[in-house]
């Protein structure tokens, strides 16, 4: 699964990067979505250490990580796209931008999905 999941990584940041870096569109400013990437995971990786899982029940800091995480991926399939109406990027580029951000937030949905229990394959371990 870990082999899975680098592979996607890796093929979301080969759109990426084709974005950006084809003679045709020769522009790199879609790389300011890699802020994005790394930045996604944060909230919810803070909530976890703090919350106790015990309580079914919804709790506040929980919540707010996913809003902010929520708010952290739509502005980062938002801002390709402002780019793109602005004429700083060509629509093309905007599109392989898209489909990067896809993969690659797929990847990492998967690997909160996969290594996000509190088993003995977990990525708190690590």
């Amino acid at each position: 699964m870990l082999l899975t999941l680098s592979f996607g990584g890796a093929i979301g940041l080969m759109f990426l990067m084709l974005g950006c870096a084809l003679p045709v569109y020769d522009k790199y400013w879609p790389l300011f979505l890699l802020f994005f990437y790394i930045l996604s995971p944060i909230p919810y990786c803070i909530s976890r250490r703090v919350v106790d899982d015990t309580d079914s029940a919804s709790n506040a800091c929980k919540e707010l990580a996913i809003f902010l995480t929520t708010g952290i991926v739509i502005s980062a399939f938002g801002l390709p796209i402002v780019f793109a109406r602005a004429e700083v990027i060509a629509w093309g580029a905007c599109a392989l931008v898209l489909t990067g951000n896809v993969v690659i937030f797929g990847t990492i949905l998967g690997f909160f999905l996969v290594f996000g229990s509190n088993d003995d394959f977990s990525w708190q371990q690590w």
